[in-house]
């Protein structure tokens, strides 16, 4: 579980430049990826995105303007190394249902996330077809898309539940050798009811493609 000093909690109206600033994609992805592969230099960054070190150092300078990055400790005085200052970035729904503005960024912070799951996705197949990731994780792995009935309360509880066994776990497996890196993404959206003359234009859910039990 993430803690307070880990998380960076914005603002609809005291982050609204902040906000703006995260509506860049390649920006939204640098930092993603100092959060889940740690400090890195411009250049190492624009060989990943395939971006040229010009764009990727000026991004970088952008997010640290508004406190999401920040220097790292140097490997040497040739380029600046980049970390990220937050391990999560965490907002109030309510609060951002206030502007246009501020809607529009979580509606895009969210299809981020989807796109980082298919990164993810796509990574961890091709972990274990080439054995970066032994067999032992191939069971545990999984995606479902489960559609239960909850009221507002219950999902509130669900999201509650979660993180504190989410933390509990974290803890106890903080300094066990075996432990990787997990992409765990969760999406509680309530749906309303379709009207029954609306095409269904929606993919199949419902589906448990976890292997474990």
């Amino acid at each position: 579980m993430v803690s307070e000093e880990q998380k960076r909690v914005l603002d609809p109206e005291r982050d609204a430049a902040a906000l703006k600033a995260l509506t860049h994609p390649l920006r939204i992805r640098l930092l993603g990826m100092l959060r889940q592969d740690g400090p890195a230099t411009a250049s190492e960054l624009a060989v990943r995105t395939g971006e040229s070190s010009a764009s990727t150092s000026y991004h970088l300078r952008v997010l640290a303007k508004y406190a999401f990055v920040a220097e790292a400790e140097h490997r040497d005085g040739r380029e600046r190394r980049w970390q990220a200052v937050h391990s999560v970035t965490a907002w109030s729904n309510k609060a951002m249902e206030t502007t246009p503005g501020s809607r529009a960024w979580v509606s895009l912070s969210r299809r981020a996330q989807i796109e980082h799951l298919e990164a993810s996705l796509a990574r961890h197949e091709a972990d274990i077809a080439d054995g970066r990731l032994g067999q032992e994780w191939v069971e545990a792995s999984g995606i479902n898309d489960l559609m239960p009935r909850l009221t507002p309360e219950s999902l509130t509880e669900l999201w509650e539940v979660l993180g504190r066994k989410l933390e509990e776990l974290t803890t106890r497996d903080a300094e066990d050798p075996r432990a990787a890196q997990v992409v765990i993404l969760t999406a509680g959206l309530p749906l309303a009811p379709r009207d029954s003359a609306a095409a269904d234009t929606s993919a199949p859910a419902g589906t448990d493609t976890e292997g474990a039990s």
